[in-house]
């Protein structure tokens, strides 16, 4: 009995994979084509670039809800560098992927340092960095992008799309990370026990601020690829960026209780949202009940997630573990 939950539990979320392309393809015998299948893993794209950084501090304990506005702000500053200022695109693209790791790296600095609620202070953090775009681009969107600027998003190198390729990178490097190296195993263990690897000589300062960082780093690079899709930069590209990135994880088994991910079951719930999305479109359902839909699959997994870990103590509602630790002895 515990060997069959332990195979439902490592499997789920590719029979259920199986289970909604059977039923859209039903609906719709187009959702099984192969150009359908290169759009839903394109749109998955940029959720999955995005979900390697959230889950990386998810796992470290912590949670990031500023990712969609520092996408959001990425369009904006490449469209504005770029068609108003006249510099040249990989110089553009830089300066945006640093300005979104110092921002990631402040945050977790703030969050660390201040000794706040991560889900609170990065809430804060995104109303701040949401109103920057707007006063950079003066709530307009900025548009006539060169084609170059389009086809990190648009292009394909042979039969292969750019941005799955990007992914496809992006998933190598953080599985190699999280199995291979002292830093990911570090993440991993500061999650579940900051405690004792503080005790065991792990600077979890360290892996925190550093989780932030590596997080907004690809909130930078996501927003490229976000600014191929659209074609112009907006203030509000990514509005419910950071729900759906969330929602992809918990679906994917990532905990909110820190210290559990797996990369391979967490691409299996990006593409599934995206699949979710592709399939309630192509089969004629609108844009307000696909909401319901999506929101009540994540409460769902959140339930789920809050049952299995019911005797550990949630760690995105507390303040980082050292702070917790020194109001304890003060």
């Amino acid at each position: 009995m515990k060997t069959a939950v332990k195979i439902l539990k490592d499997y789920t979320i590719f029979v259920m994979l199986i289970i909604l392309a059977v039923m859209f393809t039903m609906g719709n015998p187009a959702f099984i084509s192969s150009s359908n299948i290169i759009t839903i893993l394109r749109q998955s794209c940029i959720l999955g670039i995005c979900a390697m950084g959230q889950m990386t501090i998810l796992i470290v304990g912590g949670v990031n809800l500023s990712m969609g506005s520092s996408v959001s702000l990425t369009t904006v500053l490449i469209a504005l560098l770029t068609v108003r200022m006249g510099i040249p695109w990989p110089v553009a693209f830089a300066l945006a992927i640093v300005m979104c790791s110092a921002i990631g790296f402040i945050t977790g600095l703030i969050i660390v340092k201040a000794k706040i609620v991560p889900m609170i202070g990065t809430i804060a953090i995104s109303i701040l960095i949401s109103g920057l775009s707007y006063i950079v681009c003066g709530g307009l969107p900025i548009s006539g992008l060169s084609d170059a600027t389009k086809w990190f998003y648009r292009g394909s190198v042979g039969p292969i799309p750019v941005p799955i390729i990007i992914w496809f990178i992006v998933i190598l490097v953080f599985a190699v990370m999280f199995k291979y190296t002292y830093f990911g195993r570090h993440i991993f263990i500061t999650g579940s026990n900051a405690e004792a690897a503080r005790l065991s000589g792990i600077n979890t300062t360290f892996i925190w601020v550093s989780a932030y960082t590596i997080c907004g780093a690809l909130a930078g690079l996501a927003g490229l690829l976000m600014l191929g899709r659209l074609g112009s930069g907006q203030p509000t590209a990514a509005e419910t960026l950071d729900m759906d990135v969330l929602a992809a994880l918990i679906i994917g088994g990532v905990s909110f209780m820190g210290g559990e991910g797996k990369i391979s079951k967490a691409v299996g719930g990006i593409v599934l949202i995206s699949l979710l999305k592709n399939g309630m479109t192509l089969n004629g359902i609108n844009e307000y009940v696909q909401r319901v839909v999506t929101g009540a699959v994540f409460l769902s997994a959140v339930c789920l997630d809050a049952f299995q870990h019911r005797p550990k103590k949630p760690t995105l509602f507390s303040a980082p573990p050292d702070a917790e630790k020194e109001r304890a002895q003060e």
